[in-house]
């Protein structure tokens, strides 16, 4: 970035440097997701002090044009005048239940099989996000270290170095557990699916949010549950209102909540939501399987709560795994299941008898030597980085009405396009060109989403992808 030297005599210097670096911003001179030079540097740069090129940055932050990330620096956001709107609250339909989209569900799956296909449906880490070199080395040291080189079966509630680490790991979100209160599992859906056989029993209704996460949808189908999809907000996540209503006037035996970050739209619960929500539940004694699998991939200065911070009657299942952090492959997940506890492990004991053993070791270890919570401070930050940059992609490409939600962790796009847009149409016209969307009626067991689509921003920014997200907007303009 070059900034010619203002001389000293004028007046309200930072105005003037903080002008200079927003037309650079307004004319994509600097794009969002960009970083700019850090105050020490631009001081250096500009002759200035620091209180003058800080207040310029404030100023700049003030008209949300940039904002700082906690340990890293200042970024450049999606100009205002840029920024589209965000999905509006979902309204479940009423009707009836579709036949299975799992026919769509696997299509987009086998996608990834193809290298040419550039995955924007893509729901997991990308290679390039994850440490495996380091992952590696630890493989090598568990088979040293494990008894039989990690062939033996581990006890049923799982590698106790795992869940003294996770316990341990449970205080960033303000959380009370010990290693006897965790049992380790064959990921995050394994304990979903351990949690809702020990809560429900075929016929029962579970309340979730709405979009929901398709594999969550397959799993209650496949149990014999009815779903009962509740509003949900892109940016705080599930209605309260709706969830009291549905709580007094329905036989709801679970509610099921990804409270962080959620998958698809991103929304993400705040703390005085999620206090209400555990208060509601207890009153009237219904449990809460809480799926928390993105609450470490924020991009604020904090890690956000969980539902489980505020349980005190042992009422919420709380279930996490590395599959979207770390290692999607290791299969390691854990639950901790509160006052269902009992059921659980005999749940697992006859589903599964015992986790895998070698893979749970390398967690434990990146776990307790710090290579996990320095991994996570990287990918964050691309993360976040290439949010921005997609936003702004498709804010410059997608037509003016198109609608985005704005996620403060995790990995995908809620985009809402006109009522007259099929995005399964989008998908069957985008794939003919080697890319992949994931197309919102996957994400409802009812008639709905139509218009909408689940964009994965997981794939390294890029002029090829920036190409893609172009073509993308020149399908939905061509109609």
């Amino acid at each position: 970035m070059e900034l010619k030297q203002a001389p000293r005599s004028e007046p309200y210097l930072y105005l003037q440097i903080a002008a200079r670096i927003e037309k650079q911003i307004m004319n994509e001179v600097l794009k969002a997701g960009d970083k700019l030079p850090s105050v020490r540097m631009l001081c250096r740069e500009l002759g200035h002090n620091m209180s003058t090129v800080t207040q310029a940055y404030y100023e700049l932050e003030s008209r949300s044009l940039i904002e700082t990330r906690p340990r890293s620096g200042y970024y450049v956001c999606v100009p205002p005048k840029k920024r589209l709107a965000v999905p509006e609250t979902s309204k479940p339909s009423s009707g009836s239940v579709l036949h299975s989209q799992d026919d769509l569900i696997t299509r987009v799956h086998q996608d990834s099989a193809n290298p040419k296909i550039t995955l924007l449906s893509l729901g997991v880490p990308h290679k390039s996000l994850l440490p495996i070199a380091k992952l590696n080395k630890g493989m090598i040291q568990a088979m040293r270290t494990l008894d039989g080189s990690g062939t033996a079966y581990d006890q049923v509630q799982g590698n106790d170095k795992l869940r003294r680490e996770v316990a341990k790991w449970s205080l960033s979100w303000g959380g009370d557990l010990d290693d006897t209160d965790i049992i380790t599992t064959a990921g995050c859906i394994n304990a979903v699916a351990y949690c809702l056989l020990a809560t429900t029993k075929p016929g029962d209704t579970v309340a979730i949010e709405s979009p929901a996460y398709f594999g969550i949808l397959q799993l209650t189908q496949t149990m014999g549950l009815n779903v009962l999809e509740l509003p949900t907000n892109a940016t705080t996540g599930i209605e309260l209102e709706a969830l009291k209503k549905a709580l007094t006037t329905n036989k709801i035996k679970v509610c099921l909540l990804v409270s962080n970050f959620n998958n698809p739209c991103g929304s993400s619960m705040p703390a005085e939501h999620k206090k209400e929500v555990v208060k509601l539940l207890e009153h009237y004694n219904v449990p809460l399987i809480e799926d928390d699998l993105y609450g470490d991939l924020y991009f604020g200065a904090n890690r956000p709560t969980t539902c489980k911070t505020y349980d005190e009657s042992g009422l919420v299942l709380y279930c996490n795994s590395v599959s979207k952090t770390l290692a999607p492959g290791y299969r390691v997940g854990w639950v901790a299941p509160g006052k269902f506890k009992d059921k659980v492990m005999k749940l697992k004991s006859s589903h599964a008898l015992s986790s895998t053993t070698i893979t749970s070791e390398v967690v434990a270890d990146f776990l307790k030597n710090g290579r996990y919570e320095n991994h996570l401070r990287k990918i964050r930050q691309i993360l976040y980085n290439n949010s921005l940059k997609y936003s702004s992609a498709i804010a410059n490409y997608f037509p003016e009405n198109t609608r985005v939600s704005r996620p403060d962790g995790g990995y995908f796009l809620w985009v809402e396009l006109n009522k007259d847009v099929s995005t399964l149409d989008l998908y069957e016209r985008a794939i003919k060109h080697n890319v992949s969307i994931a197309p919102g009626r996957m994400f409802s067991l009812k008639q709905q989403f139509d218009n909408c689509l689940r964009l994965g921003f997981s794939l390294q920014w890029s002029d090829e992808v920036e190409k893609k997200i172009k073509l993308l907007g020149m399908l939905v303009n061509k109609g």
